[in-house]
């Protein structure tokens, strides 16, 4: 037997907070296709979900829906030494 949900009317109109932490997605892809984007991802030296992420944004951005107050791609590998650009 289910409990009764408690009334959602105070829940409309109230902004969600946006959080900084990273969100989890699991994403399922034909076979075909999640090797394909493997191969695009290795071709450009990223990982499979860094591509999806990075491809994700582009299409955001080329829709006009990429919020304003997305930060940018994370830096992926080992920090510099000295914590300089490494330039």
């Amino acid at each position: 037997m289910r409990r009764p949900r408690a009334p959602a009317g105070h829940q409309y109109g109230v902004p969600v907070p946006v959080t900084k932490q990273r969100k989890q997605v699991l994403l399922r892809l034909d076979p075909a296709v999640h090797d394909a984007l493997a191969r695009w991802a290795a071709d450009e030296l990223r990982s499979t979900n860094a591509q999806v992420e990075y491809l994700l944004r582009q299409a955001l951005a080329a829709a006009g829906r990429l919020p304003k107050e997305t930060g940018p791609l994370p830096r992926r590998g080992r920090p510099p030494k000295d914590g300089t650009s490494g330039d």
